[in-house]
């Protein structure tokens, strides 16, 4: 027994001491004169689980190889808040690359991506895009906005530049002096963090200069839909329960006498984002969402809804619309399926006092959410 815990006590401190050697030849980051920070391609400052990756010279310029289903590769013991971050791309992979910045897990972290498909048509509207993780769901079909063209090459290096602020982000891909992408305001619910990538590519060349953010304001911009009250912002919301794929709703689904409801209010551009608090999950969930409107008369009001996946909306009691939203499918509503004021279009029977609106919403895909804006305010208070 003695000598089992000598042996292990050995080894223990045998791991210890290689991962201090480790560590020895792997020299801390220093900055440059001008501040910047240039980042080695080099396995020593790389975390690659999959250990798919290459460090090699492409004209004696050491770059960092992402092969084929690496997975995420991200820099070692690095914490970045605000400033600009610079890299050559060369991708290789058909379909995407993403480069991710506050990264803190894949629960949470800031993401931009692009979609190499779209290389080479300068008019393709989705070529690149910004979308956080929030507790393990990537956002890309709640932001669609967040999203626009850009020109580069799939076959030879680009130049990619990210300015970062505290709240706002620039985008900029070959030409430096414009932006293809500008968000307002950064949705991830991190401030800080690593620098990762994922997608089959080649990277070289990565500096990056923290707190340097060429004049972009710190706060994020307004929202251009505050000056706009037809938004549906306030809602109740029922706690989400495993609603198997397949089922519709019926009387022991809806919500009892004793529901527990919360409050939730409409973030940017009217979006109720169900994501933000219930995260991800394996299995198809319900939750319904409820809040009233005040009719002087008897009436119908034009109600714009987005959605995200599946929703049946009531209004007192009687059901007024149901429909999905899924992604790929013949179903999917414009744009491609993602969350949008422009998923539909319904007529809203309001009768002369008090009405009460009740969306049951379901998802098991990526984000979750609605959003409503009614055409007029006419006769109507919330």
């Amino acid at each position: 027994m003695m000598r089992n815990k000598m042996i292990s006590l050995c080894c223990c401190t045998f791991c210890l001491v290689i991962v201090a050697f480790g560590q020895q030849n792997r020299p801390k980051l220093a900055s440059s004169s001008d501040g910047s920070i240039k980042i080695p391609m080099e396995e020593a400052y790389w975390q690659s689980d999959s250990g798919k990756v290459a460090f090699e010279e492409d004209q004696a310029i050491p770059t960092m190889r992402i092969l084929p289903k690496a997975g995420l590769i991200q820099l070692k013991d690095f914490d970045f808040s605000t400033g600009t971050i610079e890299f050559d791309w060369r991708p290789t992979d058909p379909m995407f690359s993403s480069f991710y910045f506050r990264h803190h897990s894949a629960q949470e972290s800031e993401c931009v991506y692009l979609r190499t498909a779209r290389a080479g048509n300068p008019m393709a509207m989705d070529a690149v895009q910004y979308a956080p993780f929030l507790k393990g769901v990537n956002l890309w079909d709640l932001l669609g906005h967040f999203q626009g063209s850009a020109s580069f090459s799939k076959t030879d290096w680009n130049r990619v530049k990210l300015v970062i602020s505290e709240k706002q982000l620039q985008v900029y891909i070959n030409d430096l002096s414009t932006p293809v992408l500008w968000i307002p305001q950064l949705e991830g619910n991190v401030s800080n963090g690593t620098l990762a990538f994922n997608g089959e590519s080649i990277v070289a060349n990565l500096t990056v200069k923290p707190g340097i953010v060429d004049g972009l304001p710190s706060p994020a911009s307004m929202d251009p839909t505050a000056n706009d009250p037809r938004y549906l912002r306030q809602w109740l919301v029922s706690e989400p329960e495993i609603f198997h794929v397949g089922l519709e709703p019926v009387n022991d689904d809806f919500p009892k006498s004793n529901a527990n409801w919360t409050d939730i209010q409409a973030e940017r551009r009217g979006l109720v984002n169900l994501t933000r608090p219930y995260g991800i999950t394996k299995e198809r969930r319900l939750v319904w969402l409820k809040t009233h409107i005040h009719s002087s008369s008897n009436q119908q009001k034009q109600l714009d809804f987005g959605f995200s996946d599946e929703v049946w909306l009531m209004v007192n009691g009687q059901y007024v619309y149901i429909d999905k939203n899924y992604y790929g499918h013949p179903i999917m509503k414009p744009p491609f399926g993602r969350c949008s004021i422009e998923n539909a279009s319904i007529k809203l029977p309001l009768k002369e006092g008090d009405n009460e609106v009740l969306v049951g919403v379901a998802n098991n895909f990526y984000g979750w959410g609605i959003v409503a804006r009614l055409d007029d305010l006419d006769g109507i208070t919330f």
